[in-house]
């Protein structure tokens, strides 16, 4: 750097840079850094409170009857009494000196999450599943249930509802397992966490079947990226009519797209569910 101040005035400071082999920015951050050195250190202000008084005023603030009021109701409360110290924003400055300023109120430790790392090496290892909005009639929403095979993007199953629900979702992952005949103890199921993937119906089931959960950390949304992928190339492709005016033609709609998605003699289940109140889900 000395070199570079030596010879700036004669053949310009970019050319003395570029013949040191050192950028301009580091050259005049350092000449930044060597002003500041230089600088005369600040002036006490002859206002500002001797380190006897800020010492009172520290020991005022701590003390039994004022450890739990503020600032501001210290320096009221002192006032009625006839009494000044300082300002209210000095009060704050003692405080935060000596570590004495901080948040009182009972905060919420939020959890550190790990990045979920799942790892599959053949199909029916590794499913992940998720739900989406299709528009209606009437500003009506059906949901998609899509189950996904990580190895081969295959889809395994799918599901139209007209409510989200953790039972279809037990019963989509159910008749899922059942037609490709998989090992449920070979089976890692990710989600997201929303209410269907969380419920206790579809954790009690997948706890019976010694399936292996996997869910995203919270507030998350690239710890699912195989489904949100394949749902925003459903929803973006020229044939993707936006709504839908029926139930029915959502899910012919669906149907014809998931064989255009991927054309195999794989089978890929749909489930039909007529037990109690869900009778009219599908």
């Amino acid at each position: 750097m000395t070199i570079v101040d030596d010879h700036a005035a004669e053949v310009g400071i970019a050319a003395a840079c570029r013949a040191v082999g050192v950028s301009r920015a580091t050259w005049y951050r350092h000449r930044k850094e060597a002003s500041q050195e230089d600088r005369k250190p600040r002036r006490r202000p002859p206002r500002r409170l001797s380190d006897a008084e800020r010492a009172r005023v520290l020991k005022v603030l701590c003390s039994d009857e004022f450890v739990d009021r503020s600032p501001r109701a210290v320096y009221a409360i002192l006032l009625d009494r006839g009494e000044y110290l300082c300002s209210v924003r000095t009060m704050y400055r003692i405080l935060r000196e000596n570590r004495a300023v901080r948040e009182r109120r009972p905060q919420r430790k939020h959890p550190e999450y790990s990045a979920p790392i799942c790892c599959t090496r053949a199909p029916n290892e590794l499913w992940t599943w998720d739900i989406t909005k299709l528009a209606g009639p009437s500003r009506r929403l059906f949901n998609l249930y899509v189950i996904l095979d990580v190895f081969s993007r295959f889809i395994a199953g799918w599901l139209l509802a007209r409510c989200e629900s953790a039972f279809l979702a037990r019963q989509l992952i159910e008749q899922t397992i059942v037609t490709h005949d998989v090992n449920p103890r070979n089976l890692t199921i990710h989600a997201d966490r929303g209410a269907p993937m969380r419920a206790k119906t579809t954790a009690q089931f997948m706890a019976d079947l010694n399936i292996e959960r996997s869910h995203s950390r919270p507030r998350v949304s690239n710890d699912n990226p195989f489904s949100e992928s394949q749902f925003k190339t459903m929803k973006y492709c020229p044939q993707y009519p936006g709504s839908f005016g029926s139930f029915e033609e959502a899910k012919a709609w669906c149907g014809t797209f998931i064989e255009w998605y991927w054309p195999s003699p794989r089978p890929c289940t749909t489930v039909y569910v007529r037990l109690g109140s869900f009778a009219n889900a599908i």
